[in-house]
């Protein structure tokens, strides 16, 4: 763990100068940030260019270095955000920031610039169905893991179309198209690797860590041969894994291209559709897009639990987990509003098996629905994934930990422990009424620590904490992270070997 004193003893240097931080030179340009009102042991850079501006002819391409710049580049405000729609924005009850396809920037944290300290590198991937969010959103403010030792990195990436689309004509330009915002992820970590020992980091000991489509991305970079030896541990927190958010490059494309020719008939070449202005894109989007990582070929050889089962993953430590109500906030996403209607729907979409999915997920009644929608959402969408992930974890050396978050929220009660909800305590970024209760406060202090150590050591247990047991698929242990924090095992154990038979049965030409 990084010298506190070390830290402090800084602090008076950095105010007695000056609130901005000394310029620090990257392999592109040096950069200035800035001291952190809050303490001044601690810097932040904002809105650094890691990859050259996605835009013209550069759209839909891999990503190339950032040009390099003359003098002193002002580090001190958040970029933009990548295009995208109002929605997350708006959920949030926050201005969405400026969109822009320039928008290949990531942030810095650190309490050891210019210094040979050596401390864990933790990289952070934001969430948002592939299509919204940005690297600076308030919850994911860096200060209080800094505070514990680590340098902590987040990034933007190219969303929607703009960061996913597969196409025939982008085909045509001599590889598999997709996946482009999981290649920028990639360069954001190859800038790391050239660049953060600047901030007093180790290249040799980077984490990444990421929530929901974060999740997902890590999911998809444990499996990717690019990402070698770019990262050493990884956390995938409510990583969302569905059928439909990894296909197949021919269908990927194949949907790519009819959803273009639906809103832009007119774009028969590559050229013409990096034309389109990106509001046309991001409008087309929000009429409905499916974004998709492409597998197979690329980026991807296949789908990633093809791969962890046959032991290709990074050999690298793995945590990861999901929160009992992932579901809570996506319930409206089912159509269905009476029992009627959900035994027909699942009678429709699965005739050889409702029996034991409406067993599996009763209702005694329509006010029952709710949570039969929330459990169904979290089983599938989160829970399953998560689990199989761990259990191919059995192929590789390194271990792997499982966790479940359970504590519900005290602002909305009815959300329970919903989908995103960890954020805030692995960060320690908890805001009232949560920041006000001991217990919550405690959590939070459990959680970063556990993160903090699990990004230094490969281990997420610490003294002081309780033990933290590694997965095994025999066992099926987890830690549980709510009003108490305890070992626990099975968690939906029935529910997901139930939904794995039936995977394999519909595989194997059942319906």
């Amino acid at each position: 763990m990084f010298d506190r004193t070390t830290i402090l003893a800084g602090a008076f240097v950095l105010v007695a100068a000056s609130v901005f931080a000394a310029p620090v030179q990257l392999d592109s340009g040096a950069v200035e940030g800035v001291a952190v009102e809050s303490d001044p042991a601690v810097q932040v850079f904002r809105g650094i260019p890691y990859a050259a501006p996605p835009v013209g002819e550069l759209r839909w391409t891999p990503p190339l270095p950032a040009p390099a710049w003359e003098g002193v580049r002002s580090a001190r405000e958040f970029s933009g955000a990548c295009p995208q729609g109002p929605g997350l924005a708006q959920m949030m009850g926050v201005p969405l920031p400026d969109p822009s396809e320039d928008c290949l920037y990531l942030n810095v944290w650190s309490g050891a610039v210019g210094q040979d300290a050596k401390l864990p590198v933790m990289v952070w991937i934001h969430g948002g169905g592939l299509s919204l969010g940005w690297g600076h959103q308030t919850m994911y403010d860096g200060v209080r893991l800094a505070q514990q030792g680590v340098v902590l990195v987040s990034i933007n990436y190219r969303l929607g179309a703009l960061g996913f689309l597969s196409h025939p004509l982008l085909d045509g330009e001599g590889g598999v198209s997709g996946n482009y915002g999981l290649m920028d992820q990639v360069a954001a970590l190859e800038w790391v690797q050239r660049n953060i020992a600047a901030f007093g980091g180790d290249p040799a000991n980077v984490t990444i860590f990421g929530e929901s489509a974060g999740g997902t991305s890590v999911y998809a970079l444990l499996a990717s041969p690019h990402s070698k030896g770019l990262f050493h541990q990884a956390i995938a927190q409510s990583a969302w894994v569905i059928d439909g958010n990894f296909l197949p490059s021919e269908r990927a494309a194949a949907s790519g291209g009819a959803w273009a020719k639906q809103h832009f008939a007119e774009a028969d070449s590559a050229d013409k559709l990096r034309a389109i202005d990106a509001a046309r894109l991001v409008a087309a989007q929000e009429q409905g897009f499916n974004v998709a990582v492409a597998t197979g070929g690329g980026f991807l050889p296949e789908h990633p639990q093809a791969i962890f089962e046959a032991g290709g993953q990074m050999n690298v430590p793995l945590v990861a987990g999901t929160n009992t109500d992932e579901g809570t906030m996506f319930v409206g996403m089912l159509p269905f509003e009476t029992v009627d209607a959900y035994k027909a729907t699942i009678s429709g979409m699965f005739p050889d098996h409702a029996e034991t999915i409406l067993a599996l997920y009763p209702a005694a009644d329509d006010a029952a629905l709710f949570q039969v929608k929330n459990q169904i959402i979290a089983d599938t969408w989160f829970a399953q994934a998560a689990r199989n992930m761990l259990a191919a974890w059995a192929q590789v050396s390194s271990p792997a930990f499982r966790y479940h978050f359970s504590r519900r929220s005290s602002a909305m009660p009815i959300m329970g422990a919903a989908h995103a909800a960890e954020i805030v305590y692995a960060f320690d970024n908890l805001r009232p009424p949560a920041a006000e209760q001991e217990v919550d406060q405690a959590l939070a202090d459990a959680m970063t620590r556990y993160w903090v150590q699990f990004a230094t050591t490969g281990n997420p247990n610490a003294d002081g904490l309780p033990e933290w047991p590694a997965y095994e698929a025999e066992t099926d242990l987890h830690l549980e992270l709510g009003d108490e924090v305890k070992a626990g095992e099975g968690f939906r154990k029935e529910a997901i070997d139930t939904l794995n038979s039936i995977r394999t049965a519909m595989a194997e030409g059942g319906q």
